[in-house]
């Protein structure tokens, strides 16, 4: 099982850390390089997610595998819809055949794309041949995973007549919406979203451009767990915008009442534990930026606030049912937690148990969520190298700036 034991954290934390190009960003822009082949991508990340992507661009197989990786697999599903005279069968692991994807299908499918099941109606694996897709109307509800949408947003400016998406309801995963409408628009494709209406304009060919790719905020909120579980600490990570695509940025003002304060140097990132925290419950909506929820959720659990986290709904999709793996391993560690399908409730407790072995479920977060914790208590991590799938430097990093 690959059992990773840490001792608790007996030296002061502090270093300077160079974290890899952001995941989501990587993977959207790997997708427009595809269409766009004169895009060059700089700082891509090196996780096992963008590898895939990579991979199974370039792949020339019938079938490909893209395993535990969800970006993908949307992505992917819209990519080879419009990729024309192609035939591929996507499929991926155990889990990824249980995570649904008809949502993206069926608005495929409304645009005029050849899809088929293979096994289970809603579920991957997925037969697609690849045509010339004309329709350029598609309504969507707008609490869906923002990977949805933003597989769609990706190969709209490749359609004859650009597409015009239409939301029902209020829409969610806003910053995930806006990074892709971003990087569209830094490519110089046009497009308007106004109300419940995202229109935009084809775009067969672009300039010679190339894009820095920022580092990973979901990354650094590992640190900034750390920072606040650890007294006078200091850590320095790079490369960071103070005016970020990334939602998972709002861990800077997030982290302030967690005693961490943040600092921007040129293109670094400062996290400092200014000694000031104040233990009063922590009450947030994390709808905008689930994947922070976890390591959130095991900081309050370290410094024994009580925390109540809602707009959690996605997580129970993810690698793992989120919100169900949190409640099991917290509880392990002494915890009490309460869960709904959407929300978080952690109660305050001051003790935490030793070396208590973490299960991950096959969930690069869970793993790296509750390593902070060795600040306070030693602790074990179960199948420790799942953090190559977002992060595959996390253990060498961890250990620069704690030993």
């Amino acid at each position: 099982m690959n059992l990773m034991k840490i001792n608790k954290i007996n030296k002061k934390v502090k270093g300077s850390i160079q974290i890899t190009g952001s995941k989501s960003e990587t993977n959207r822009l790997l997708i427009l390089q595809r269409f766009y082949q004169n895009l060059t991508i700089k700082n891509s990340s090196n996780s096992d997610d963008s590898k895939l992507m990579q991979k199974a661009l370039a792949s020339t197989l019938e079938e490909i595998n893209i395993g535990h990786a969800g970006t993908a697999m949307r992505f992917l599903t819209a990519y080879f819809s419009v990729k024309e005279n192609s035939e591929v069968i996507l499929t991926g692991s155990h889990r990824m055949k249980n995570r649904p994807i008809k949502i993206l299908v069926d608005a495929l499918v409304t645009l005029g794309a050849d899809i088929q099941y293979l096994e289970k109606e809603g579920f991957p694996p997925l037969k697609i041949h690849g045509k010339n897709v004309v329709n350029d109307f598609v309504e969507i509800n707008g609490n869906v995973s923002s990977q949805y949408v933003s597989a769609l947003l990706l190969i709209a400016p490749t359609l004859k007549n650009g597409l015009q998406l239409k939301f029902k309801g209020e829409v969610t995963s806003v910053p995930y919406i806006k990074m892709t409408l971003q990087l569209l628009a830094e490519l110089e494709v046009e497009y308007v979203w106004e109300n419940n209406i995202i229109l935009v304009q084809p775009k067969q060919k672009i300039q010679d451009k190339t894009i820095t790719v920022e580092s990973d905020w979901s990354s650094a909120s590992y640190y900034y767990s750390l920072v606040a579980l650890s007294p006078n600490s200091e850590i320095k990570l790079t490369s960071y915008n103070k005016n970020s695509l990334q939602g998972d940025s709002v861990l800077a003002t997030i982290y302030e009442n967690l005693g961490v304060e943040t600092r921007f140097e040129e293109n670094s990132l400062v996290l400092k534990n200014n000694n000031t925290l104040t233990i009063k419950p922590l009450n947030i909506n994390l709808i905008s930026a689930p994947d922070i929820a976890q390591t959130i959720a095991v900081t309050c659990f370290g410094l024994g606030i009580e925390c109540f986290l809602t707009g959690l709904h996605t997580l129970k999709i993810k690698e793992t049912d989120r919100l169900v793996a949190l409640k099991t391993e917290i509880e392990k560690l002494g915890g009490e937690v309460q869960i709904t399908s959407e929300t978080l409730y952690l109660k305050s407790s001051n003790k935490i148990k030793e070396n208590i072995s973490i299960s991950t479920y096959d969930d690069h977060r869970m793993a790296m969520a509750f390593v902070p914790l060795a600040a306070k208590v030693p602790i074990q991590i179960g199948n420790a190298n799942v953090v190559s799938k977002s992060y595959p430097t996390f253990w060498e990093d961890f250990k620069k700036v704690t030993s």
